[in-house]
């Protein structure tokens, strides 16, 4: 028997997306243990440069910038979002005492739940539908039975689908967040 859309795809999502955070929980644990707190405040910087890096996948994608195939920039910008998250979760870690900070960090977590979203889910869910349904037909059903047999598959898939309407919003709440953020660093430091 076929397994469900949530068993299939949903599980194997939440599990990478917690591996993020038991990684960043790994991390800033060796660090406390090694009295290596201070390299925690300044992974804020590589990790904010990776993100940025990662966004020439939407520059090559809307055609502002013409080197790279579109795959490998794809992946280019998961591994840039991914291990720049990472930086900045261990940079956070349970030392933010501003509410500015905690509002970016959590717009950078939205951002990238729902960026797997698009990545790890969609595709896979579209041809595990696909395939159930063929499954399906080819055993006999009738249509109607086979929309009653996918309906919570289907409806699983029509709201991850949604994706797209909060993928962008999001990214640029965390960026004017993180842009905030980093300025008010810079305040504070006397940098500017």
């Amino acid at each position: 028997m076929a397994r469900s859309l949530i068993r299939k795809e949903v599980i194997p999502f939440l599990m990478m997306f917690s591996s993020l955070i038991v990684s960043t929980m790994i991390i800033d644990s060796l660090l406390h243990q090694f009295e290596l707190v201070w390299i925690g405040r300044y992974l804020g910087i590589p990790g904010t440069i990776l993100i940025l890096l990662s966004f020439f996948y939407s520059m090559h994608k809307h055609k502002i910038i013409q080197f790279g195939k579109p795959k490998d920039m794809l992946i280019l910008h998961e591994t840039f979002t991914w291990i720049g998250a990472l930086m900045i979760l261990v940079h956070a870690g349970i030392h933010i005492y501003a509410i500015l900070p905690w509002l970016a960090l959590i717009a950078m977590l939205i951002n990238v739940i729902s960026g797997m979203t698009g990545k790890y889910l969609l595709a896979r869910s579209r041809l595990f539908l696909a395939e159930k349904k063929t499954v399906y037909l080819q055993q006999g059903l009738s249509e109607e039975i086979v929309e009653k047999k996918l309906f919570w598959d289907a409806t699983t898939f029509e709201l991850m689908k949604k994706w797209r309407a909060v993928h962008l919003p999001i990214s640029m709440a965390f960026a004017v967040l993180g842009i905030t953020h980093i300025l008010s660093i810079f305040l504070f430091w006397e940098w500017i």
